[in-house]
């Protein structure tokens, strides 16, 4: 059962873009995001020169997936200022330690090989890693503690704008305790449903998410793209083609991933070649499109905020 966290972020020269010092509260475990122009900056904080895992991070700059780097060191900050700093591609590191002693170099490898893991299934960022880190073998009792601390670390991270070890679609939520479950309830809009889109010899399949539309692995797309579609979209979609994510299958392109998108209307114009409106062209299993679901659920919520304001 998911529980509400606080994510405090210290920002010590005022600047989103400086060097940022996040925690969750009540927590021993604390992070700093800082600018590769400022890593010398880095000896002024304790807390770096602790055993403790970083990533490296490429700004998001377009529509190819950006490059990212996951290392340990008992010194991180030692590490970044000497071998790591070598490296061309990144532009911003993020840096995780413990408050207290008690991180071992057998824990951090152990954290180290889980973020690749789960980096790699998320498959958000391209991994610049060439060796694939062995886990260290902990207790039990220890290795449940570093799993905790690895779902700290991945909510700081998506919290810093870094969402490296966030899938693309969410395993649904058990709901809190005294959360509504009856007929009041405001339906999802779409959430949670796989829906379909057909047109002419295509089909593609999607979800609607909390961050956009997922265009899910496996969909079919035209080869060829009208006068009318999205200039962006035709763009987005050669770019796909050129890094591999769609493939040529003779009279369509072929999905190898999911892929996240800004809106279903956006994601029916990849798929379909030509201007879509995306709430009308995809449906649920039942043959509802997404646009009823979604005035069905604003509805609700209106039904909903007035019975509130009545009582």
């Amino acid at each position: 059962m998911p529980y509400g966290k606080s994510v405090r972020i210290f920002l010590p020269d005022a600047t989103v873009t400086g060097i940022r010092h996040a925690e969750i509260v009540n927590r021993t475990g604390h992070t700093l995001a800082c600018p590769r122009t400022r890593l010398d900056e880095l000896k002024g904080w304790t807390e770096t020169s602790k055993p403790g895992v970083y990533f490296l991070f490429e700004a998001r700059l377009g529509d190819s997936k950006p490059l990212a780097y996951i290392g340990e060191s008992e010194n991180v900050a030692e590490r970044l200022l000497t071998h790591d700093r070598k490296k061309d591609f990144w532009n911003d590191a993020v840096i995780f330690t413990s408050k207290d002693e008690n991180l071992t170099k057998s824990h951090i490898k152990y954290l180290e090989s889980r973020f690749e893991s789960l980096a790699k299934a998320a498959d958000r960022y391209e991994l610049e890693n060439s060796n694939t880190p062995t886990p260290s073998s902990l207790p039990r009792a220890e290795r449940e503690a570093m799993d905790e601390l690895v779902e700290d670390i991945r909510l700081v991270l998506g919290t810093l704008g870094y969402p490296i070890l966030e899938p693309l679609i969410q395993p649904k939520a058990v709901p809190a305790t005294g959360a509504r479950n009856d007929a009041t309830s405001t339906p999802s809009s779409g959430q949670e449903l796989e829906l379909t889109f057909k047109v002419h010899h295509l089909l593609a399949h999607g979800m609607q998410t909390d961050e956009g539309f997922v265009l899910k692995k496996g969909s079919m797309a035209s080869k060829t793209d009208s006068d009318s579609a999205n200039r962006k979209i035709v763009k987005m979609k050669e770019q796909l083609v050129a890094d591999g994510r769609l493939k040529d299958r003779d009279d369509h392109y072929l999905l190898m991933e999911d892929v996240l998108m800004s809106s279903s209307s956006y994601a029916a114009v990849l798929v379909a070649g030509t201007s879509r409106s995306g709430p009308q062209s995809w449906l649920t299993p039942d043959g509802r499109s997404l646009k009823v679901l979604e005035d069905t659920a604003v509805e609700a919520s209106s039904v909903s905020s007035h019975a509130g304001s009545a009582q």
